[in-house]
C-alpha cells in the first residue's frame, strides 16, 4: 500500500496498558507507514520505541478516582495545555490517543475545533456504550476513527456518522505467549481473588470458606491461588493464618495466573480482565463481586447491561455466572462450584462453551491491524 512518506503522529497514553499498547502500535505504524515521527505523551515502552518525542508522564497521570483527579487539577490543566500548544505547532497528520478517556476526550475536541485537517484516531472505544449513549454523538463529532476491541461496539459509533472499526483485543497477543500444553486436573481448582489489596481483602477470605465447605464435601479436592503482588501475596497468608486454615489446603504462588487457569479443572475470579483471561484458556468459572452497597446503587442505576463480566457481555447471556453483593456467599458459589466437582463433563462443556465465547477477542496481531486502519484514513485523505 503506497501512503505519503515522513508522517507525523502525536501519541497520548496516560497509563500503564495505553504505554504497552501505544509501543506496539507504533512499530505496526512503522511497518504500514514507512517514515514516522513520533510525538506525545506516553510511558517507557512508548519513549523508547519513539528514540525521542515521547515524553514519559505515566507515574504522574495514572490516577484513579474523580477526588484524586480533582486535587491535582491545576497540574492536569497544564499539560493538557501543553499537549493543545504542543499538536498546534507539529501540525501532525495523526492525533492518536489511545484510552485514557477524560482527558483524552477533551483534546480530541479541542484540536477537532483548532486543527480540523488533522485525522483524530481514538483507540479502545469508552464504554459510553455501558453507561451513557446519550453521550456517544458529542464523542464522535471530535473523531475521524473509533478503534474497537470488541465487535458489539463498531454500531455504536457507526450510527452516529463514526467510521468505526473492530480489531481484536490486545490480551490475545499476550495469552498466546503465555499458552502452555498441560492437561487439566478436574480436581485442582483455582482462586482468583484479583490485583488490588482492597478486593482482595473482601473477597478472598469468601474463597477460604468455599474452599474449607467443598474440601469436607469433596477430599480429593486440592485449591491455589495466584498473587498478583509480593503485597496481595503477603495480604493472603495473613488472611490464611486469621481463618486458620488447615496448612495445604490452599497453595499460593507468586504471579503466573494465566499458567494456573491452564492447570486448574475449575474455579471462582473476582470480576475483571482475568475473566477473559479465563475464558480465553477455557477454564470453567464463575464471577465473584462486591463492593460498598452505596457504590453498587449508583452503578446499578447507570450501568445499561444486564452483566459486569465481559465474557457475558460478549456472549449477550450469563455464560459464566454471576454472584453479585448477596449472592457472593458461600452457598451459592460453593454450589456452583460443587457442581463442576461432581460432574466433570458438564465442567469441560462449561469450558468449551466460555472458550468459544471469547473467540469474540479476535485473531493475534491487532496491532497491525488497527495500524492498516489508520494507513487507509489517511490514503483516504490523499
Amino acid at each position: 500500500m503506497h501512503v505519503r512518506m515522513s508522517q507525523s503522529v502525536y501519541l497520548v497514553a496516560g497509563e500503564i496498558s495505553g504505554d504497552t499498547h501505544g509501543a506496539e502500535l507504533m512499530k505496526g505504524l512503522r511497518k504500514e507507514l514507512g517514515d514516522v515521527e513520533f510525538h506525545g505523551l506516553g510511558g517507557p515502552k512508548m519513549a523508547a520505541e519513539a528514540g525521542t518525542g515521547i515524553e514519559d508522564w505515566v507515574d504522574d497521570a495514572a490516577v484513579m478516582g474523580i477526588v484524586e483527579v480533582l486535587k491535582r487539577y491545576s497540574w492536569f490543566k497544564e499539560r493538557f495545555e501543553d499537549a493543545v500548544a504542543s499538536v498546534l505547532e507539529l501540525k501532525p497528520e495523526i492525533v492518536l490517543l489511545i484510552d485514557y478517556q477524560e482527558f483524552n476526550r477533551r483534546l480530541a475536541k479541542r484540536i477537532k475545533t483548532e486543527l480540523p485537517q488533522t485525522k483524530i484516531v481514538q483507540y479502545v472505544a469508552p464504554q459510553v456504550w455501558a453507561w451513557n449513549q446519550r453521550r456517544i454523538p458529542k464523542v464522535a463529532a471530535s473523531l475521524d476513527l473509533m478503534v474497537c476491541l470488541f465487535p458489539f461496539e463498531t454500531k455504536f459509533f457507526t450510527e452516529v456518522g463514526l467510521k468505526a472499526v473492530a480489531v481484536g483485543h490486545p490480551l490475545v497477543d499476550e495469552l498466546e505467549e503465555e499458552r502452555i500444553e498441560i492437561e487439566r486436573d478436574h480436581w485442582h481448582v483455582g482462586l482468583f481473588p484479583g490485583s488490588r489489596e482492597r478486593e482482595v481483602a473482601k473477597l478472598f477470605p469468601l474463597m477460604i470458606e468455599v474452599a474449607c465447605e467443598l474440601r469436607e464435601k469433596y477430599p480429593k479436592a486440592r485449591f491455589s491461588t495466584a498473587a498478583a503482588s509480593e503485597k496481595v501475596e503477603k495480604l493472603i497468608h495473613a488472611l490464611l493464618h486469621e481463618h486458620k486454615v488447615a496448612e495445604g489446603l490452599i497453595t499460593v504462588q507468586l504471579g503466573e495466573s494465566q499458567k494456573l487457569m491452564q492447570q486448574v479443572g475449575s474455579g471462582v475470579i473476582a470480576s475483571g480482565t482475568a475473566t477473559l483471561e479465563a475464558a480465553y484458556f477455557g477454564m470453567p468459572f464463575c464471577l465473584v463481586y462486591e463492593v460498598a452497597w452505596g457504590t453498587y446503587i449508583l452503578a446499578r442505576q447507570l450501568l445499561k447491561s444486564k452483566f459486569i463480566g465481559l465474557v457475558n457481555i460478549l456472549s449477550g447471556e450469563e455464560l459464566a455466572p454471576e454472584f453479585i453483593q448477596g449472592d457472593a456467599n458461600v452457598y451459592e458459589v460453593g454450589h456452583w462450584l460443587g457442581t463442576m466437582l461432581s460432574d466433570q463433563e458438564r465442567c469441560q462443556e462449561q469450558g468449551r462453551i466460555l472458550q468459544e465465547a471469547a473467540s469474540q477477542l479476535g485473531e493475534s496481531g491487532m496491532h497491525e491491524r488497527a495500524a492498516a486502519e489508520i494507513g487507509k484514513l489517511l490514503k483516504n485523505d490523499d
